[in-house]
């Protein structure tokens, strides 16, 4: 794929944007990587300089702790001081993929990248350029989503350059992301595994992995946030979003409406691209008709909520 007309630091997704995507990082930049769920500011894990420089670009607060993404799954146990049962067997079904596990964090994980925690959140995106440039750095890197703190995220390369303008040393353009919204999180660092934030691995997909080894899971949505995304406020745009479980309830105040409750698929891959349009056409009020409480449902009606939260 060719870089966007008359941007030249957005690059393609070929061997020489993957080559100058992964010696930026070498050199502690931070560039805008792609994966499947949305594009990641990325910087290399084991720099601290580096990942400080993730938490400035973004203005996110520096103990809110950062995913770190590796290219093999192997390198989970370079990582972690163990690998629980329960998150070896989602790691080894649901990698590479749209989702973290959070472990315990050995000595060489960075504690900037932890939010100052000992636990550490790991994903494998399932994004061919993304695993090129990881493995070519030969190093895990940090990638919170590619956007002001408490924004929508983004989910093409354009996003990436128009949020963060000059403050990424480049941006790799690996299309428009798959998924489109973030990964779900699992804590495995307790008895009784808990997600922390729905996804495209649906709760239904975690307990179907993890019921051969009779292993129960738990709801950790709610209280002190322990992973990205468990802020109330969150992937909010400038337009107040109203939300319904009905049409019935859509007042006839001539706002706009976004329909979530087709396809939800289709919905979460064009949800951050809708509400960046909704903003860009200038309108101060969008109503939001909710997608069902199911299967990815679950991830929409999170990433909802929390963009209307006042």
């Amino acid at each position: 794929m060719a870089p966007a007309v008359g941007v030249t630091r957005i690059v393609a997704a070929d061997d020489a944007g993957i080559a100058a995507a992964a010696a930026a990082l070498a050199r502690g930049e931070v560039v805008g990587l792609p994966t499947e769920t949305v594009y990641g500011l990325a910087a290399d894990a084991k720099n601290d300089d580096a990942l400080r420089r993730v938490f400035s670009v973004k203005g996110r607060p520096v103990d809110h702790p950062l995913i770190v993404h590796v290219a093999d799954a192997s390198w989970l146990d370079t990582l972690a001081e163990e690998v629980p049962p329960a998150c070896r067997a989602l790691v080894e079904h649901a990698w590479p993929g749209p989702l973290t596990v959070i472990v315990r964090a050995n000595d060489s994980v960075s504690r900037v990248a932890t939010g100052g925690r000992d636990t550490v959140a790991v994903r494998m995106p399932a994004h061919d350029a993304a695993l090129a440039v990881i493995a070519r750095l030969g190093r895990p890197v940090a990638a919170p989503s590619a956007n002001r703190f408490g924004g929508v995220s983004p989910t093409t390369a354009r996003h990436v350059a128009d949020d963060l303008v000059s403050d990424v040393a480049l941006v790799v353009d690996g299309g428009a992301c798959a998924i489109g919204v973030e990964s779900t999180i699992v804590d495995c660092t307790l008895a009784r595994p808990e997600i922390l934030r729905p996804g495209a691995v649906t709760d239904d997909d975690v307990r179907r992995i993890l019921a051969p080894r009779g292993t129960k899971i738990g709801d950790g949505t709610t209280g002190e946030p322990r992973a990205p995304g468990m802020l109330a406020r969150h992937y909010a745009p400038a337009a107040r979003l109203v939300l319904h479980e009905s049409a019935a309830t859509l007042p006839p105040d001539g706002a706009p409406v976004l329909d979530c409750t087709g396809d939800l698929v289709e919905s979460a891959r064009m949800l951050y691209a809708r509400l960046r349009e909704h903003d860009a056409a200038g309108h101060a009020v969008l109503h939001v008709l909710l997608p069902p409480a199911r299967g990815l449902g679950h991830a929409l009606r999170d990433r909802l909520r929390k963009a209307a939260a006042p």
